[in-house]
């Protein structure tokens, strides 16, 4: 169970939980509810999609061989061969099978749209590494989890409560994205190395280092700024509670410029999440206050 708990990345998993909780937080401040059963179910799918994506990773990760004995992030279950390649790929397909599952009471709720945001998800969590264009290793990672941990899954939240598509929902997915982007940010410059000899063509080997530093410090500090968009709409401690994170941010964004690609960004990354937990449960509950100006 450790080795299985280990595999699923346990640390990444707020990834998941935060787009959700805000999803839910804005629908109920808006419209004065929200309906419990569709939080459980969005949060369970959203859950076993995220393991699959990181259990598709740790295979295919290996098998294109970008996970080798020199690789300085956490050990890998695949390439370690603390499971096998076929077990790593049955539970990532178990995981969508239930998502799917799972799914199938919301797209009663939401429709097409629901079908169309499950279904693109379902396979880009095998896409996000797997497949003739895998976005992970054409660069496209970072933008994937702007899109599908920020935007789509917030906006996709907010609707399935609320049957309507809201302007703030972009914002808070756009804020919800860019915090959880400087996780992919870090393990990127962190395996820059190791990526250019597999081929994977992240921003970091693109760019280099300074790009990707400077990538982390707008990610990392934008989300701050677009809380003015709350105001103008009356949900003012929308906009002022997630201000409790900035000292995270500044203390992530130090560590970053001042450490050198490698295994030292390894305690950078709980830092990175920590700044992702804090300020959008911070934004959830800003907007769960309802309080108009």
């Amino acid at each position: 169970m450790k080795i299985w708990i280990q595999a699923f990345r346990p640390k990444t998993l707020t990834a998941a939980v935060v787009p959700v909780l805000v999803g839910t937080a804005l629908a109920r401040a808006e419209t004065g509810q929200f309906e419990l059963w569709i939080l459980g179910a969005v949060l369970a799918a959203s859950l076993l999609i995220q393991i699959a994506t990181n259990l598709f990773n740790d295979a295919i990760d290996f098998d294109k061989g970008a996970d080798t004995s020199e690789r300085t992030g956490p050990v890998r279950a695949t390439a370690s061969g603390l499971l096998s390649r076929r077990q790593v790929y049955t539970a990532a397909a178990l995981c969508c099978g239930v998502a799917f599952a799972l799914g199938v009471p919301l797209v009663l709720q939401g429709g097409w749209p629901i079908v169309i945001i499950g279904l693109v998800s379902l396979f880009l969590a095998y896409g996000y590494t797997g497949g003739p264009w895998p976005l992970a290793y054409l660069g496209l990672g970072d933008l994937f989890v702007i899109l599908f941990f920020g935007v789509i899954a917030v906006a996709g939240t907010h609707y399935l409560h609320t049957g309507t598509w809201s302007e703030l929902a972009l914002v808070a997915g756009l804020q919800v994205g860019f915090h959880a982007t400087t996780l992919i940010a870090i393990n990127n410059l962190r395996d820059a190395p190791q990526d250019v000899k597999a081929g994977k063509r992240t921003l970091a080997v693109r760019f280099g280092p300074r790009f990707v530093r400077w990538e982390i410090a707008i990610l990392a500090y934008a989300p701050f700024l677009m809380g003015v968009a709350y105001g103008s709409s009356g949900f003012r401690w929308a906009g002022m509670m997630p201000l409790i994170a900035v000292p995270l941010a500044g203390r992530l964004v130090r560590a970053v410029f001042s450490t050198a690609p490698g295994p030292l960004l390894n305690p950078i990354l709980a830092r990175a999440a920590a700044l992702h937990l804090v300020a959008g449960l911070a934004l959830a509950a800003g907007l769960f206050l309802g309080v108009r100006s």
